[in-house]
């Protein structure tokens, strides 16, 4: 049966720029092999594949090595294609099934609006390794700490978090699972934060712009600056921007995306 896939640049209106996914709105349910080998064949950061159901939509991330319970800017591309497709109304709020719970997504004023639970962290001591392979001096680090998922750092400037060169190498060799949030404040009008994310372990050495962290950056930001509404700029090679707003226990992420291949899977 012929399958459809999109690849999606999202937190960007641009080609060749933001972090790309793919997309896979499936006509019939699919086996987890079948996923997790497209998503090696297509070798992007994410693959989400969806499946319709009564109320939105179940969605399943993979990345080329496995799959992840979270993904901002895949949903995002999702969303994006459901619209772009007629799939969805463009005044309909999507609902996304997911094995972290129920996701939304609404198109506001060209950017797309999505809810996410909360990952805050909390202040904790780097792993020995960490420390390692991020290799800044200590006065450079004024903060340290780490939700389920991820370990946060914070630098004393965006040129330090712009010109960090970590130790991936190092960093794969760490005995536990976790992604690597470095982050530092914005000197520019455009943005209040920065921000950069390694998840070598996931297969992905450095992710161009990431939804997800931004569920622990918003909390983190907005009790620094004391603000609810941020607005953030990944600044990966191809760098995105996103609109973060927090609220309680949810934290609203909206950005942009735009769809560059359509290729049809024969397999």
């Amino acid at each position: 049966m012929i399958q459809r896939i999109m690849h999606v640049n999202t937190f960007t209106n641009e080609p060749f720029s933001g972090n790309p996914a793919g997309v896979c709105v499936m006509a019939e349910p699919r086996d987890e092999l079948w996923m997790s080998k497209v998503a090696q064949e297509m070798n992007l950061p994410v693959t989400a594949f969806l499946l319709k159901q009564e109320e939105g939509y179940r969605i399943r991330w993979f990345t080329p090595t496995k799959e992840i319970d979270l993904c901002g800017h895949a949903t995002l591309a999702s969303a994006h294609i459901l619209w772009e497709q007629g799939l969805s109304k463009p005044d309909e709020t999507l609902r996304f099934h997911t094995r972290s719970g129920v996701l939304t997504a609404d198109l506001e004023n060209g950017w797309i609006k999505m809810d996410f639970p909360a990952q805050p962290v909390q202040e904790s001591a780097l792993p020995t390794l960490v420390e390692q392979a991020l290799n800044v001096p200590s006065p450079s680090v004024q903060f340290t700490g780490k939700n389920s998922a991820k370990y946060l750092v914070e630098l004393e400037s965006e040129d330090r978090v712009r010109n960090l060169k970590p130790d991936i190498g190092l960093l794969k060799t760490m005995p536990f699972k976790g992604d690597l949030i470095v982050t530092g404040r914005g000197t520019s009008k455009e943005y209040d934060f920065v921000s950069r994310h390694f998840a070598p372990q996931s297969g992905i050495d450095e992710d161009p712009v990431t939804g997800s962290a931004h569920c622990a950056l918003g909390p983190y930001w907005g009790k620094r600056l004391n603000r609810t509404d941020l607005l953030a700029y990944q600044v990966s090679r191809r760098g995105g921007f996103l609109q973060v707003h927090t609220s309680g226990d949810r934290v609203y992420l909206s950005g942009r995306a735009i769809t560059i291949m359509r290729a049809e899977w024969l397999v």
